[in-house]
């Protein structure tokens, strides 16, 4: 409990800076690069654009789903997706990247990888209103059903925010570990129903292990938002599944950094 009313401290002490940092992530990935942090968006609309051509025009694969075209089942799938993934990666390597801020001042490592996750999340705001701009396009208007977004938003903010703690400090440790995390991340991808309804998956032993995945159920959420128009207590099985797994991951992002918290600037 000592280590985690410390965590939560640092956050709030650390709070103004937290916003500012974030800013700050964001010009530095994409700095020097002349459209900026435009690229933030640019990157993820061209794999849409690819999943539209390959299921729409090419393979031409792929039934309505509740009447929504393909495309606008999957996109609402993808678009959490890229957040996560690129929080499942960058969360992990949050404390080698701001190494100096380990090991030349006095701050909180623990918020490090709170505010790398605030600028993905800034980005995936905007890719998020991209997708409704294109569910408008194609004739879909929001409804009432797109105010629990912001409840799906929360939730997946949280745990993959707790998974950047959790990571970054064995990431900091073991470089194998860093390593180990990114070869994971297709494999994450092809295994998480952002392709297919998980729902929908045969044997129902391997349907209850996917349930109890972080990714599936994020984007399970978001399809109930824009296709299948489902309230998050319509699912109670799922949102439990959800909290578990979220506080099973808070335990050890707080056991991880209680124990490697005093040996990471030694070995950065």
């Amino acid at each position: 409990m000592e280590t985690l009313k410390e965590i939560l401290k640092a956050h709030i002490d650390y709070r103004k800076q937290l916003f500012k940092l974030a800013k700050s992530d964001i010009i530095k990935t994409y700095k020097g690069a002349a459209l900026g942090w435009a690229w933030a968006l640019i990157r993820p609309a061209i794999q849409i654009f690819v999943f539209w051509f390959a299921f729409t025009i090419g393979l031409r694969h792929g039934k309505p789903v509740e009447g929504y075209p393909f495309f606008l089942w999957l996109i609402a799938g993808m678009i959490p997706w890229f957040y996560m993934r690129d929080m499942i990666t960058g969360g992990a390597a949050s404390l080698r990247r701001y190494t100096y801020l380990v090991t030349k001042i006095k701050y909180p490592i623990c918020t490090i990888p709170t505010f790398v996750s605030m600028s993905l999340f800034l980005v995936h705001m905007g890719l998020l209103t991209i997708v409704i701009l294109i569910y408008m396009g194609f004739g879909y208007m929001p409804d009432i059903y797109y105010l629990q977004l912001p409840f799906y938003m929360l939730l997946m903010f949280l745990f993959f925010t707790t998974w950047g703690l959790f990571a970054s400090v064995l990431s900091a440790m073991s470089r194998d570990f860093l390593n180990l995390v990114k070869s994971l991340t297709t494999v994450l991808f092809w295994l998480s129903g952002i392709l297919y309804n998980a729902q929908e998956v045969k044997p129902i032993i391997l349907r209850k292990i996917l349930m109890f995945n972080p990714i599936t159920l994020v984007t399970n959420g978001y399809r109930d938002c824009f296709v299948y128009k489902e309230w998050f207590w319509e699912n109670p099985v799922e949102l439990r599944n959800y909290v578990l797994v979220l506080l099973v991951m808070a335990v050890l992002a707080v056991w991880a950094y209680k124990k490697l918290k005093k040996d990471v600037p030694d070995v950065l």
